[in-house]
């Protein structure tokens, strides 16, 4: 009868767990009445501030876009390279709406959505650097975000570029660039085709090293708020909303890349 009594006790804290854990971050996070999502506000037009020191920008507005299906307002933080995950492991940030590459690598530690946005690998050097290829950056100096597939690459693609480290691409990388301290920079094509047309003296290398998609993160052990995120996405896709979004950051021209939604 003990044994018994003891099985029943067990089984009842295993189902008091359960109904915790199925509670899940959409629950926690209406319960509190608030949102905690990182941007990136490193780089125009994907985030960055306005005059008035508010986050804007094509991330920005799928995360509001998030916030409002939720219910909830959103509390935003500025997240950049390796601070985008720790921070979603940690429990600081619900979400992270981030330009974040998903990766094999970073689905190791975090659960990613289907793409809401896709961007390749581009260099931009300075227009009379010389620079035609991207062998000619051996040796020259090349500024890359820390923690980004960015520097990944160019320590495997060109193993004698000089890399300069910055936290974030804009203001930092951006200053390094046109203030001509360094020979190049490598980021997401979606930030440097935009920074190339705002400044005369930067130029962009054709073609892109890489096809990655851009993925909403969040930390892993809750499938089914994965699953409403993916959700979302879909919706986002569907509704014209992304198109619409893609268009008002790069301009009415622009052809947005391809997305597939899941629902």
């Amino acid at each position: 009868m003990k044994r018994l009594m003891t099985a029943f006790a067990a089984l009842a804290l295993v189902a008091g767990l359960t109904g915790s854990a199925l509670a899940g971050a959409i629950d926690d996070i209406r319960s509190r009445g608030t949102v905690r999502i990182g941007v990136s506000l490193g780089g125009e037009p994907i985030g960055f501030r306005d005059a008035q020191n508010n986050p804007v920008g094509y991330d920005v507005d799928v995360a509001t876009r998030l916030a409002e299906k939720l219910g909830v307002p959103v509390e935003f933080t500025d997240v950049s390279g390796d601070a985008r995950i720790s921070m979603l492991v940690s429990g600081q940030l619900d979400i992270v709406v981030a330009n974040t590459s998903a990766t094999l690598e970073r689905a190791k530690t975090v659960n990613f959505s289907i793409p809401y946005n896709r961007a390749g690998l581009r260099v931009i050097v300075q227009k009379d650097s010389g620079i035609t290829k991207l062998e000619d950056l051996a040796g020259k100096k090349v500024v890359v975000g820390r923690g980004t597939t960015g520097e990944t690459f160019i320590k495997k693609a060109v193993p004698t570029a000089e890399l300069v480290y910055v936290d974030q691409f804009a203001p930092d990388g951006v200053l390094q660039l046109t203030q001509k301290r360094v020979d190049a920079a490598i980021e997401d094509s979606s930030l440097l085709d935009y920074l190339a047309t705002k400044n005369p003296s930067l130029v962009t290398l054709s073609g892109l090293y890489s096809n990655d998609p851009i993925g909403i993160a969040v930390a892993k052990g809750d499938p089914e708020f994965v699953r409403w995120i993916d959700m979302f996405v879909s919706d986002y896709i569907q509704s014209g909303a992304y198109e619409a979004n893609y268009k008002k950051w790069w301009g009415e021209t622009a052809n947005p890349p391809a997305l597939t939604p899941l629902w």
